[in-house]
């Protein structure tokens, strides 16, 4: 399984703000549409990830919430391609801490994967895997000595 395969799945909705944007509002959109990260663009391009960790040390250092996005976010994000495969994402999670995941394909933003959205993956493949081997082992032929021995 690869990241595009994920993706497909997933869809590809994206939730995104500018660095300008200020906090409490970035904070709205991501309890409005139910996310933990947005993707911050700018001028077209990304230009970092804000996700829920940042936003509660914000407001945990202001609790005004006067600071915007930009101040906030984390710069230059770990990310992978659409043909990153499986195994390849989990250790780039692992191994950087984060638990969102930009897809990028050259400088296109092709959306974000995060780590709910890699075990959800694991698990349906899994399963897909399972069905296969129980239905391969139900339909199993009798070898010839057990035909044989077979009353008729």
């Amino acid at each position: 399984m690869q990241v595009s395969d994920i993706l497909r799945i997933k869809g590809t909705a994206l939730f995104t703000v500018s660095s300008h944007t200020p906090l409490l509002e970035a904070a709205r959109t991501m309890a409005l549409h139910d996310v933990g990260s947005l993707v911050v663009m700018d001028e077209g391009r990304l230009a970092g990830m804000l996700t829920f960790r940042e936003v509660l040390e914000a407001v945990s250092s202001d609790p005004g919430g006067s600071s915007e996005v930009g101040s906030l976010m984390q710069r230059n994000p770990v990310h992978c391609g659409p043909n990153t495969s499986l195994d390849e994402l989990r250790r780039l999670l692992l191994d950087s801490g984060t638990r969102y995941m930009p897809v990028m394909d050259g400088s296109t933003l092709l959306g974000v994967i995060s780590f709910r959205d890699v075990a959800r993956a694991v698990v349906q493949e899994q399963d897909f895997e399972n069905r296969m081997l129980k239905a391969y082992i139900r339909d199993w032929p009798p070898d010839a000595a057990e035909a044989s021995q077979a009353p008729q």
